[in-house]
């Protein structure tokens, strides 16, 4: 059991020491910006952090709903999936907090997802073919996983992240065009400072969206596993979520339709059709589930 928690504990503290380093990415971005623009570090990195707020209130107030509504997720109800909803039910009062909405996907493939910005506003939205395929106890060990995002706050967390990714992606777009393009490039084109700088910016433009996105994926990937853990603790029983995890790796036809890269992050596994290879996994925002299903069994 202390192995649970401090699975628990270990990864959000790497989860939220990623997210500071979005954060550095995104100021860093903003000073060089406005270094070019307004020739000033300073105003740059007030800018940066001021668009990324902005960014971060939109998607803290109505995040959740337009995932919902991007996924094709619609409400249920306990006489439509009585042991869907007794599941949430059941595992929401062992973790002491408000029983989650509970919402469907009309789609074959194995898979489940949690979104909302607390406890409070949260759901679990599972794919018809994860309710038809799953025993009890599997299906208690995937929600036990979803409940376990949610208790801890990394659905929140990931919106927040890919909001970030969006904005390093934005500064980086006006980056590239200005110094490719833009009168700033062009005023101070025989300076040699200016020569380093555009030097500098180029590089940042190129590979700050990368990085950005390879920080994303890793935040992700941790949360999984502390999810995992998560489920041990609240189902008190690893198994059942080990052999879910099986079931689905095994799922011949893993796409959910209306799955898209945005929400990827979001669910249980890969929402995609399966690929392999090294580069593969350096971008994938799920790690494997043969180790997933390792850790559980060491439980």
């Amino acid at each position: 059991m202390r192995e649970m928690f401090e699975e628990v504990r270990s990864n959000k503290v790497k989860s939220y020491l990623l997210v500071v380093m979005f954060i550095c990415i995104i100021a860093f971005l903003g000073a060089v910006l406005g270094l070019i623009f307004l020739e000033s570090y300073a105003a740059g990195f007030i800018v940066a952090l001021l668009v990324s707020a902005a960014y971060c209130a939109i998607a803290y107030s109505s995040g959740d709903s337009m995932v919902l509504k991007a996924t094709g997720s619609r409400p249920v109800t306990k006489r439509e999936y009585p042991h869907l909803y007794h599941a949430i039910e059941g595992l929401a009062i062992a973790a002491g907090m408000p029983k989650p909405k509970a919402y469907v996907i009309e789609d074959t493939a194995l898979n489940a997802f949690a979104t909302g910005r607390d406890p409070k506003h949260a759901s679990i939205t599972v794919t018809t073919g994860l309710l038809k395929k799953l025993n009890r106890q599997e299906l208690e060990g995937v929600i036990g996983h979803e409940m376990a995002h949610i208790r801890n706050y990394d659905t929140r967390i990931m919106v927040l992240a890919a909001v970030l990714v969006g904005v390093t992606i934005l500064i980086s777009d006006i980056m590239l065009r200005s110094l490719l393009w833009g009168r700033a490039g062009r005023r101070r084109r025989g300076g040699e400072g200016m020569a380093v700088l555009m030097i500098i910016g180029l590089l940042l433009a190129v590979l700050a969206p990368i990085a950005a996105r390879l920080i994303r994926l890793a935040i992700s990937r941790r949360r999984e596993y502390a999810a995992d853990a998560g489920s041990a603790i609240l189902t008190r029983y690893p198994p059942g979520l080990a052999s879910a995890l099986k079931k689905i790796s095994k799922d011949p036809d893993p796409l959910v339709d209306k799955a898209n890269r945005a929400t990827a992050h979001l669910f249980i596994s890969t929402p995609f059709r399966r690929k392999r290879g090294w580069l593969v996994g350096l971008f994938s925002t799920h790690p494997p589930i043969g180790d997933r299903i390792r850790r559980l069994k060491e439980m």
